[in-house]
């Protein structure tokens, strides 16, 4: 490593180090780069301008964010969560079985963990808590693993951020997404099942006859969401960044017009957040452009991929690297930083090897969904503590099952690509990288 590239990383640590917010780090570690080098300082300007301005991409990410905003500040939260106790509340432990369907229906939307648990998640904790049955432990901890199909179903913000390092399709991304999903679902339902048998907890009162039309009405236009971005994706209506904006909108249609529970306040709030929301994920955006030309400069991809072949890995052996690196750097990183930085330094190293990219991107926003839920600093757990005051070691007393779940079902797809990849190739996308 050269001088130049020793103050990079040494800046980057001491921000952290001073709680410095990381786009900021990593802005201040780009200017003290250039200035070791010896180089024109207005190379940070130009690097962040061509990368925010260039990528048509980038524009799905604040808009994905909006639309998450307005729907739980649109009582679709509530509409969801009526609808799915119709379908399972009458399941042994059926609020935790009512939580982890409302979170698939929600990831059709907003394609945001933090979005899941701040919005269905805090109306699902709320009913929990009503009944004594349900641990505030146990409550949290369904939530907090719920809120991980978020990414993983499409459409995802994280696949999309993926997409923009990786050159990746989009739309081979979001179908890649769909079964592990579907598997994180069924397998996240037989472990709340496993513990209500265990602790003999409640069925939910059945819903009369009489009020399913109505609930079903209620609940219907909502997943009429998931259907219209995805079918519009996958019939070539529009773009995945179009839809996006079809989302955006298709929001504020349903919360200020159609079920008119967002009044002007409301909704500057809603603009507010998601501008803030948007505005740190840009600075992030920011500073990693920074950083990534100063990897490229010193040549930290090429040098990292004459690392991996030198050590004659197999396919396998490499990701199962990638894994335990993700899960280490997970517990202390922001999802953004980990994409941004630690993803592109990697991606020669997974081509070298042919490791296909839709697969390589799936795996690594899995591994970083499960780092969003592991102690020390999982970030989900966090904000799901922030929110309901629920203690951060009852939920992991709680939820270590869904950990161990997640932690097989990555294992399965590390090993079994095909899980990721048969939806793309049956649905005739081309997944660069294949090996």
């Amino acid at each position: 490593m050269t001088m130049a590239l020793w103050t990079l990383v040494g800046v980057v640590v001491a921000g952290m180090l001073l709680r410095m917010p990381i786009g900021f780090s990593m802005l201040v570690a780009g200017v003290a780069y250039l200035s070791v080098k010896g180089q024109d300082l207005g190379l940070v300007a130009e690097q962040v301008s061509n990368g925010l301005y260039n990528s048509y991409v980038l524009l799905a990410v604040p808009l994905f964010v909006f639309a998450a905003n307005i729907m739980n500040a649109g009582t679709v939260s509530e509409r969801i969560f009526d609808f799915c106790r119709i379908l399972v509340g009458r399941m042994r432990g059926g609020l935790a079985q009512v939580d982890i369907l409302v979170s698939v229906i929600f990831s059709g939307m907003s394609g945001s963990a933090i979005a899941d648990a701040a919005g269905p998640g805090l109306v699902t904790i709320k009913q929990m808590l009503k009944k004594p049955e349900y641990s505030r432990g146990f409550a949290g901890a369904v939530v907090v693993a719920s809120a991980t199909l978020g990414p993983i179903i499409p459409p995802s913000i994280p696949m999309v951020i993926y997409a923009l390092v990786s050159g990746a399709s989009v739309g081979a991304l979001f179908l890649g997404g769909v079964m592990p999903g579907v598997c994180m679902t069924l397998l996240m339902m037989v472990v709340v099942h496993y513990i209500a048998r265990k602790r003999n907890m409640p069925r939910e009162e059945p819903i009369p006859l009489k009020e399913w039309p109505a609930i079903l009405f209620r609940g219907a236009l909502p997943l009429s969401m998931p259907v219209v971005l995805l079918g519009g994706i996958y019939s070539g209506a529009f773009t995945p960044t179009e839809a996006a904006a079809v989302a955006a909108l298709h929001a504020l249609v349903l919360a200020a017009f159609v079920f008119r529970a967002l009044n002007w306040r409301a909704f500057w709030g809603v603009v507010l957040e998601s501008t803030r929301a948007s505005a740190v994920i840009t600075i992030i955006l920011a500073g990693s452009f920074m950083l990534n030309y100063a990897f490229t400069s010193e040549g930290v991809p090429q040098a990292m991929a004459a690392w991996v072949d030198n050590l004659h890995l197999s396919r396998l052996q490499f990701l199962f690297m990638v894994n335990a690196l993700f899960l280490i750097l997970g517990c202390f990183l922001d999802v953004s930083v980990l994409l941004l930085v630690f993803v592109p330094m990697l991606l020669p190293a997974a081509k070298l090897l042919g490791v296909d990219l839709v697969h390589f991107g799936v795996l690594v926003v899995l591994n970083m969904m499960i780092g969003l839920i592991h102690p020390p600093f999982g970030m989900l757990l966090f904000v799901t503590k922030a929110l309901t005051g629920i203690p951060i070691g009852e939920m992991m007393r709680e939820g270590w099952l869904f950990l161990v779940m997640l932690l097989g079902l990555l294992v399965a797809i590390t090993v079994f690509p095909e899980i990721v990849l048969w939806l793309p190739r049956t649905m005739g996308y081309g997944t660069p990288g294949a090996g």
